[in-house]
């Protein structure tokens, strides 16, 4: 249990009560930092979000930026890092499962993949080596066998990610504007449909481990925290999930990825000031035996939860058999603003949907740190010892043996492939778009302000050297622990 003192203090000054069992889990989840943003939330204000050509800017499962009269394009990056440490394989390809159902839940086809990979040193670390080739075959094989490209990308290898690598994936989808969807359940009375991957005990606690700082210990006592991926199922729930909003005009829809059913019901509700009613029983079950506390915050993966007329469940239903995933009707929106769950008519948890979904900031201690200004005795370097030392760093050598593994062709949409400054894809005949990732963890280190624009500014050239025009900024920052005071100044320094 991670919660503090304090936040229990006000939890229950709030309620007027304890918490139980249930209820201290649930909210354990929604406040860790991963579902939180306890200690960011302050400074990624600081972010312009509105533009011309943006049509929804954080606070949903992605941006939407408009690109033509009739498509938007959806957005989303985000890290899979502690997963991926731990099990690289199945770390990476649930992080790239993720960011997809992020896309999906916006109304979108998701239509390209990038990453951003840090690892340890290659040549003197067999474990970093390891890690590389299993975060990328993961990479690899859950983007291979969901049907989409994976574009384009980065890689960097340092001292600093020996231990814990950073994989980072971003995430473009295309949707038409006219069938935009949101996170959201505006109506009383409209039920909850989850449909897709039954819910199992892999992944709990999935988002408190990712709060925390890995250790010597973590390969072990945190393994039952990382999801298990199913690219198959994936695309049956994607091809399901488009057809659903294709065919039905869903109130809303949320993917479960960090936090699970706690996390994806809670934000549904709060977005429109509702409450939920959550039958427990109804949750389709992968394992026997499981627990209240098991069910709610389970973090299986290839699972969503879409909002619709009970008129609809029907449809809904027939479309999910179809293409032969489990659905079921599991709650209903109603009046107030609490979250219910009920366990066979009796309620076992009731809690505020704000106190779930909106925790409060938290006001950390920032201490900046001095600036080296001692110059470096450095000799000059001689071209014939240093040219081949620069060109067989795996920093700068070609990343071709990563992306060949990567199926770039699929959707028959890529105009410029991996390799080059930016990758192109085609929208329509008359529109493409170009697509990068770009970061430079040194320089970030050493200067949080020059180095982040640097980042910001590279990526700017890289967009503009296919011919095209920057549109939008989508961002995902990895720093460590904020409860540390330098390196909270390093984040909003960096912002």
């Amino acid at each position: 249990m991670t919660l503090a003192d304090s936040e229990i203090e006000y939890i229950e000054g709030i309620l007027g009560r304890k918490m139980n069992e249930l209820e201290e889990g649930m909210l354990d989840v929604m406040f860790s930092e991963h579902c939180s943003y306890k200690s960011s939330r302050p400074f990624l204000r600081a972010f312009p979000t509105e533009g011309e050509n943006i049509i929804l800017g954080p606070g949903d499962d992605a941006g939407l930026v408009s690109v033509t009269d009739k498509y938007a394009l959806a957005v989303g990056m985000e890290s899979h890092n502690h997963p991926s440490a731990i099990e690289p394989y199945g770390g990476a390809g649930t992080g790239i499962g993720g960011i997809l159902r992020d896309i999906i839940s916006m109304g979108a086809m998701p239509i390209a993949l990038l990453d951003s990979l840090r690892f340890g040193p290659l040549e003197e670390d067999e474990k970093s080596r390891y890690l590389f080739e299993h975060v990328v075959k993961g990479i690899s094989d859950y983007g291979n066998r969901v049907g989409v490209p994976t574009v384009a990308g980065e890689i960097e290898f340092d001292e600093s990610f020996r231990t814990n690598p950073l994989v980072n994936v971003m995430c473009v989808g295309l949707v038409e504007k006219e069938n935009i969807v949101r996170a959201q359940a505006p109506n009383h009375g409209d039920v909850f449909l989850l449909m897709g991957g039954t819910t199992g005990r892999d992944g709990i606690h999935g988002v408190t481990f990712a709060s925390e700082e890995l250790t010597s210990d973590s390969e072990t006592e945190d393994r039952p925290a990382v999801q298990v991926a199913d690219p198959f199922t994936k695309k049956r729930v994607l091809e399901a999930s488009l057809e659903i909003m294709e065919k039905i005009k869903v109130s809303g829809v949320k993917d479960l990825g960090g936090g699970g059913l706690t996390c994806c019901i809670s934000e549904l509700v709060d977005a429109s000031e509702n409450g939920a009613l959550v039958d427990l029983r109804a949750i389709p079950l992968r394992e026997t035996g499981m627990t209240p506390y098991e069910i709610m915050l389970s973090e299986s993966q290839e699972r969503m939860v879409f909002v619709i007329n009970p008129d609809d469940v029907k449809l809904a239903q027939e479309i999910c058999d179809k293409h032969e995933i489990v659905s079921a009707v599991i709650g209903e929106v109603i009046e107030g603003n609490n979250m219910i769950i009920s366990d066979e008519g009796e309620e076992i948890a009731n809690l505020p949907t704000i106190l779930l979904a909106d925790p409060p900031s938290i006001d950390r201690p920032i201490a900046e740190i001095p600036e080296d200004t001692q110059k470096p005795d450095l000799k000059e370097p001689g071209i014939y010892e240093s040219l081949p030392k620069l060109l067989s760093s795996p920093n700068i050598a070609s990343k071709e043996w990563v992306y060949k593994q990567y199926d770039h062709e699929v959707q028959v949409r890529t105009v410029v492939k991996p390799g080059d400054d930016a990758a192109v894809l085609r929208i329509d005949d008359e529109t493409a778009i170009a697509l990068t990732t770009d970061s430079n963890t040194i320089h970030t280190k050493l200067s949080p302000f020059d180095g982040a624009g640097g980042c910001v500014a590279e990526a700017i050239r890289n967009v503009i050297s296919m011919g095209a025009t920057p549109y939008a900024v989508v961002d995902c920052l990895n720093f460590g622990n904020p409860e540390t005071p330098e390196i909270l100044w390093q984040f909003k320094t960096a912002i």
